[in-house]
């Protein structure tokens, strides 16, 4: 058990990276141009915003470029470390630049995408983005906060390495609660104003 944590750990470090490094780029200046909702401003049949202010195209930018570059570094230093058997994406593929920016692509896009419908969601009930419902729902919504983007970043390890319904959901309880751990670190270095 201790070992598959390690593996899972070891599988997806670059997207705990890339989070991070995107909470810094989406808060900084550069590319401002791509600083526009997804959604255009564009409200649903409902009348309210699809996704709402904080989903971003530099956000969706920044999750792919920052997840490429990150696998690639990751797989130099799995080489190098010769811990490449405890990496799922290496069991059937060789750690090649090349094969590490497509894991890198699809990773990126799995965590923007699973993060949309949380956003809709969130959007239908009036929660103001950033924040979490008040009341019986807060604890499922901090849940699904954390875990949206995991649900899909594990479907895409699941591509790669047959991990059986059981491990993709350890997979997205234990990513769940990194996430909360890295959120509560971002909120100590201001990069988040709120932990949940």
């Amino acid at each position: 058990m201790v070992t598959t944590i390690i593996k899972m750990y070891i599988t997806l470090i670059p997207p705990i990276l890339s989070g991070m490094a995107n909470m810094a780029f989406c808060k900084s200046d550069l590319l401002k141009s791509f600083k526009k909702p997804i959604d255009g401003g564009r409200k649903f049949v409902d009348g309210k915003r699809i996704f709402g202010e904080n989903k971003t195209w530099k956000g969706v930018i920044g999750y792919l470029l920052f997840n490429m570059i990150f696998y690639v570094i990751w797989g130099m230093i799995c080489n190098i470390l010769k811990i490449e058997h405890l990496n799922f994406f290496y069991y059937q593929h060789k750690n090649t630049q090349q094969f590490n920016i497509l894991i890198g692509l699809l990773l990126g896009i799995a965590y923007s995408l699973f993060e949309l419908p949380n956003s809709f969601m969130k959007r239908r009930m009036d929660i103001v983005p950033g924040k979490t419902m008040n009341g019986p729902q807060k604890v499922f919504f901090i849940f699904l906060d954390q875990a949206d983007s995991i649900f899909g970043l594990a479907l895409v390890v699941w591509m790669f390495y047959d991990l059986g319904i059981a491990m993709y959901i350890a997979y997205v309880l234990i990513g769940a609660f990194t996430h909360i751990i890295v959120n509560i670190f971002l909120y100590k270095i201001k990069l988040r104003k709120n932990m949940f």
